[in-house]
């Protein structure tokens, strides 16, 4: 029977490499966040420092400072302490940082003075990755995805949590002032002990703390009013209360993505404090579609980014997108009209845009009947004189005068839509798979569902390292670091032609 494999004897001298290169080999991937960064120009940028100061102490060169946070987001190192520590004991990062080890502090200032900076290099690894044909540039997946912010749920305020704290302290502050009259009286009556005075001196200590947190909560509120905000968060100013997974609720940012789906790489992202996605759909449409540098672009999104508004601004520039609409909305906006039955409902009614009018599921014409503008759009409004006399009108409507029926003035890009939806549900069906791998990826393999910085400029830039970071693992995955190197290599020749 053959013993364990024995180690090294901790006394016997061991040959190591003659240099810090011999221990990284070609397929490592500093390699290539080496040479990434060497290739870009950090001054046009918008990195400070890049050029030396004719005075005072040196600093750290920021092409270093740029490879260690590259790296650090590429292998769930992030924060400046931790990053502190790996200078000073992991190999590669002794090798990318030629034995340099600057303080936790120089890597955060680092972070917060280029925090700007870090979307630039995003796209430059993005206009990369074109070159390499890794972007098919012909259907994108939006969506978005709560991140916890630097902010706990007890340092997060509405008008009505604020009302139920100042409620809860007065009845606290309430009882405790009974308590002390009711044991003045006992005083009174000689009946004090030293227990009651000790009682007494606690309850006048948090009466005290009470009182100073109902001013701190009175002076909140007031700026609430005088400001008009329905929150406010104390710790991060700019994040917000929102709804996470399986209804949760946590303070968050919301993090919006478009992405590929020729390899499911990331084009374009973006950070906003609005847990609705309802407004960002054209935004991300057309920064992927601009990213990309093509003329037209299929984009597939989920229910929450269903707007009439966002969908036509889509359209007009000529983004097609393939967005399902809310049943649950649709019913409702029904119902809310009187109709009874599903078979009737608004969808059911086909616009014939050469006569103008609808006819319904009976066979029935409702003509235009008047026009109004809200919110400075126009709506159309049909109805028919026939409902009184129709045998289904009972099924169609509760309304004693008939049906009506009311088109938005471009209702027809959202009846064009609901076509292409039907004539290709791939394209919407293709959105779960693309979206949910990027969010997968980073709260799960990288573990950065959760950020380090606060307020919405400064987040925007965090999630850049995050983005570059998954678009560098999924090329490095694809095509190993020697093939990127080698392509870095070619860039570099065409450009000095």
């Amino acid at each position: 029977m053959s013993d364990h494999i024995p180690g090294f004897d901790r006394d016997q001298v061991v040959l190591f490499p003659n240099t810090l290169d011999g221990y990284i080999d070609e397929e490592n991937p500093v390699r290539f966040i080496d040479a990434f960064v060497n290739s870009l120009d950090l001054k046009e940028l918008g990195f400070k420092k890049v050029e030396p100061s004719e005075m005072g102490r040196p600093s750290y060169d920021p092409y270093d400072m740029l490879k260690l946070y590259v790296y650090g987001y590429l292998n769930q190192v992030r924060s400046s302490r931790k990053l502190e520590r790996e200078c000073q004991r992991n190999v590669e990062v002794m090798w990318l940082m030629k034995k340099l080890a600057p303080d936790f502090k120089t890597i955060a200032d680092f972070r917060k003075d280029s925090i700007d900076c870090i979307k630039p290099v995003f796209k430059e690894f993005v206009f990369l990755c074109k070159s390499l044909d890794l972007f098919g540039g012909e259907l994108i997946g939006i969506d978005g995805s709560k991140f916890r912010a630097v902010n706990s749920k007890e340092k997060n305020f509405t008008r009505e949590k604020l009302i139920d704290r100042l409620k809860w302290i007065n009845e606290k502050i309430e009882r405790y002032l009974k308590e002390m009259d009711e044991n003045d009286e006992n005083e009174k009556e000689g009946s004090s002990s030293a227990s009651n005075e000790g009682h007494i001196k606690d309850l006048t200590e948090k009466t005290k703390k009470l009182a100073e947190r109902k001013s701190e909560y009175e002076g909140l509120m007031a700026r609430m009013e005088a400001t008009g905000v329905e929150e406010s968060s104390l710790t991060d100013p700019d994040s917000r209360l929102m709804v996470t997974g399986k209804g949760k609720l946590d303070v968050c940012y919301n993090v919006q993505t478009a992405v590929d789906s020729k390899n499911k790489l990331v084009p374009d992202y973006d950070v906003t404090n609005d847990p609705l996605d309802g407004k960002m759909l054209s935004h991300m449409a057309k920064g992927a579609k601009e990213t990309l540098g093509v003329e037209k672009i299929d984009v597939t999104a989920d229910t929450g980014y269903h707007d009439a508004g966002e969908i036509k601004e889509c359209v007009d520039n000529g983004i097609t997108p393939y967005v399902s609409e809310s049943e649950t909305k649709g019913r409702w906006h029904s119902i809310k009209l009187g109709v009874p039955e599903p078979e009737f409902y608004d969808t059911m009614f086909v616009h014939d845009r050469a006569i103008d009018v609808c006819i319904c599921p009976a066979g029935q014409r409702l003509k235009l009947w008047s026009s109004y503008v809200r919110h400075e759009e126009r709506y159309s409004v049909y109805r028919t004189e026939e409902c009184s006399s129709c045998p289904l009108m009972v099924r169609c409507t509760k309304n004693k005068h008939g049906r009506v029926i009311i088109r938005w003035e471009h209702q027809e890009i959202i009846d064009g839509m609901r076509k292409r939806m039907k004539r290709e549900p791939s394209k919407f069906e293709a959105r779960k798979e693309l979206c949910e791998h990027p969010f997968g990826t980073m709260k799960r393999a990288f573990n950065q569902g959760y950020l380090l910085m606060k307020g919405l400029r400064k987040v925007k830039g965090e999630m850049g390292f995050t983005m570059l970071a998954y678009n560098m693992r999924r090329a490095i995955n694809m095509l190993g670091t020697k093939a990127l190197l080698a392509s870095l290599n070619t860039q570099r020749m065409k450009n000095r032609r």
